[in-house]
């Protein structure tokens, strides 16, 4: 027998380290060739790799949560003397391997070997419960409890839907089975008294926004501006839109809108579409226009890159927009979906509050915000009449946009909405 040591490949340009998120397998399991060994994550994308090689698991570089360096033995195997490598080869002295680069993105588990297994108890493996550390996260923000869900995955693992069925049956929470203390003092009859801190290792995707987070608040002069926009005939023309498209268009939300009005409003103030390299104190003014998008996801959040918005529609970006939130959900992106972005839109919905004051997306040097679309009372040629208005929120770096270039950026983006015909117009 041999030893075979699989050594962690580098999973995009310029990354030196990758995060364990997911393990699949453990020590002492044999696997197969392709069997999905572990799941490793990188900036907001997640990897998983398969196995080289038929043979036993002997050694497992770290725990979920550990950090490992490119080309660090990742996993090793016990392996006949002459394994089955596909499209690999083992270093005679050290039998190591460099397996190319994944090229698929993050999926779902593969539980077709187990699809027609038993439900059980997600507790019965080692007494652990198996969940990734989404749900995790998940399930402590929700206060319940994961060892009294039964897991329809391989082996009993808990999946997404596991939990949100779980929520809809009104399932027990951890608050609910604390002890009741009996009523003294200023403690109030039929009150529980709570206890319990909850103590989340900052892991994953959580991790790496909390870094960039970082970085970018600390590094980068902010300041935001907000103004109101009156999208009261824009919201004729988009409800006229989608009363007349047909059945292969999208519905159109308000952001493709503003799409459209941020690249009319680069064109004339180009140093927003930009980047800012502190290191070379070089400023990278960017002609196509590449829109992050900041999107909420079970996993956190993520920014998929819309390319070449210059280049499309309205109707193009509400397509882009389904299609890439989808697969920002489902964590199939791949890597060129997630990077690249010049300049970037973050949106709450219905959620969006009267201001925002976003976070810029470095090396980005402007980030703009949609707030909440509600109906006020305003004066209107002289009348009160009730307008549909929001505010729009953006950040900018002061070291790249000065105040009155900001101010003017927006002002600009304003005249566009609220004159909804000049959205389809040439240069105005």
């Amino acid at each position: 027998m041999a030893v075979f040591d699989f050594l962690l490949p580098d999973l995009g340009e310029g990354v030196v380290t990758s995060e364990i998120v997911e393990l699949h397998v453990k020590v002492g399991q044999v696997v197969e060739e392709d069997d999905v060994l572990i799941a490793m994550m990188t900036d907001k994308a997640t990897v998983e790799l398969p196995s080289p090689v038929d043979g036993k698991i002997i050694k497992i570089a770290g725990a979920v949560g550990d950090i490992i360096n490119v080309g660090e033995a990742l996993i090793s195997f016990e392996v006949s003397d002459q394994p089955n490598i596909a499209s690999s080869s083992v270093s005679a002295s050290s039998h190591e391997v460099v397996p190319p680069a994944p090229t698929s993105m993050p999926k779902d588990v593969n539980i077709s070997k187990a699809s027609s297994a038993k439900p059980m108890p997600a507790e019965a493996i080692n007494g652990d419960i198996l969940a990734s550390p989404s749900l995790r996260r998940r399930a402590a923000d929700e206060d319940i409890d994961l060892g009294l869900i039964v897991g329809s995955g391989p082996a009993g693992r808990l999946t997404h839907a596991d939990l949100d069925g779980f929520i809809a049956s009104g399932g027990t929470y951890i608050s609910q089975v604390v002890h009741q203390l009996p009523s003294s003092g200023e403690h109030v009859p039929g009150k529980v008294i709570k206890t319990a801190i909850a103590e989340i290792p900052m892991r994953g995707v959580r991790r790496k926004i909390a870094e960039a987070m970082e970085i970018s608040k600390l590094r980068i002069p902010h300041y935001t501006y907000v103004e109101e926009v009156d999208l009261t005939d824009l919201e004729k023309l988009r409800g006229q839109l989608n009363a007349e498209r047909s059945e292969a268009q999208p519905k159109l939300t308000l952001l493709p809108f503003l799409m459209q009005a941020i690249v009319k409003a680069v064109a004339k103030y180009p140093q927003v579409n930009a980047h800012y390299d502190a290191k070379n104190q070089l400023i990278k003014q960017f002609e196509p226009v590449h829109f992050g998008m900041a999107a909420n996801t079970p996993n956190g959040l993520m920014v998929p890159v819309i390319k070449h918005a210059e280049a499309m529609d309205i109707w193009g970006y509400a397509d882009k927009i389904v299609e890439l939130a989808d697969k920002a959900r489902t964590l199939t992106a791949t890597r060129d979906e997630l990077t690249g972005s010049t300049i970037t839109i973050t949106s709450l919905g219905k959620m969006g509050g009267i201001v925002t004051t976003p976070i810029i997306n470095a090396p980005e040097v402007c980030i703009i915000g949609n707030n909440k679309l509600v109906e006020r009372p305003m004066v209107f040629n002289g009348e009160i009449v009730i307008r549909k208005m929001m505010n729009i929120s953006a950040s900018f770096d002061h070291r790249i946009v000065d105040g009155y270039d900001g101010a003017q950026f927006v002002q600009y983006i304003k005249s566009l909405l609220e004159v909804p015909a000049t959205l389809f117009m040439g240069d105005v």
